[in-house]
């Protein structure tokens, strides 16, 4: 089997790619910039904002794995990359005649929660913002292609340039316990993501993930104050000793200047669970003792 892998130079595509690369697979690696010093696949410069570039990346592939993203605030990229970005992917995936197709979308997509451990379906997809929106957007082609879509929550792990930062915002403008610490969280640690991801996409055809959307998060949720004192303990954020309750936590927010939306400290706070297990039974691998587990 050959595996395209677009975004393989993206804080989850450079973890899958290495998982590939573990297992022997045949990689074709896609990347806007591709790196200088890695022989361990095939590396291929392209753009999904550029079709052209994109001519010939699925040929003579039997998968294609669609990890790339824009998550910044300009909302006309969002479109470019994300959906028209998608499209133009897929299309050149069907060209090739690709049998397997793989998109990393978000539980994002579902909007404001809170959200206590709900199945695909159960909550009809509510995005609020530009990115959200434009990914699940691009989950349209995907499926029409009879592709599959995973939603994870928050990932967790080396090379996180989002996640935890903003928690470290939030906790210092925050320092208290967010509604008692009980915010039950859907988090996954990259390393685990990559090795599902690898799995799905190595599978014989007979054993493939059947096409639809799955939730992509460790199945155990994870409690905010068990994640914030995890943290703690290696020293990335203080550990609260206060108790506040979400009116509370929200005005000393609004009052302290910093990074975090009051819709992003909602997702730390409040319950943002779902349930995650199928897609790890389904493919066949164990998830691991969870996202707090980690180095």
């Amino acid at each position: 089997m050959r595996i395209t892998v677009l975004g393989a130079t993206g804080f989850v595509g450079a973890a899958v790619v290495g998982k590939l690369a573990q297992k022997g697979a045949r990689v074709r690696a896609v990347a806007r910039r591709v790196p200088e010093t890695d022989t361990r696949v095939e590396w291929v410069a392209a753009d999904v904002t550029d079709p052209a570039s994109l001519r010939g990346l699925c040929d003579d592939s039997d998968v294609l794995l669609h990890l790339a993203c824009y998550i910044g605030p300009d909302e006309e990229r969002c479109q470019a990359v994300n959906v028209r970005g998608t499209h133009a992917v897929v299309a050149e995936a069907r060209r090739a005649g690709v049998g397997r197709l793989v998109l990393l979308s978000t539980s994002a997509v579902y909007g404001a929660g809170p959200h206590r451990g709900i199945e695909v379906g159960e909550v009809d997809p509510e995005p609020v913002s530009a990115v959200s929106r434009s990914r699940l957007a691009a989950e349209e082609p995907v499926l029409a292609a009879g592709g599959v879509v995973l939603r994870p929550g928050l990932i967790l792990g080396a090379g996180d340039r989002w996640v935890l930062p903003a928690v470290q915002d939030a906790v210092r403008r925050v320092p208290a316990l967010w509604d008692g610490g009980r915010g039950l969280l859907s988090l996954v640690d990259v390393d685990d993501l990559a090795r599902l991801i690898a799995r799905i996409a190595t599978v014989p055809a007979a054993q493939a993930l059947a096409p639809g959307v799955y939730h992509a998060g460790h199945p155990r949720p994870v409690p905010s104050g068990e994640w914030i004192a995890a943290m703690a303990a290696r020293g990335l954020v203080e550990q609260p000793v206060r108790d506040w309750p979400l009116d509370r936590c929200l005005a000393e927010l609004r009052g302290r200047p910093g990074g975090v939306t009051e819709r992003q400290f909602r997702l730390f706070a409040q319950d943002h669970w779902y349930r995650s297990d199928a897609v790890w039974r389904a493919a066949g691998v164990h998830p691991g003792p969870g996202p707090l587990s980690a180095p």
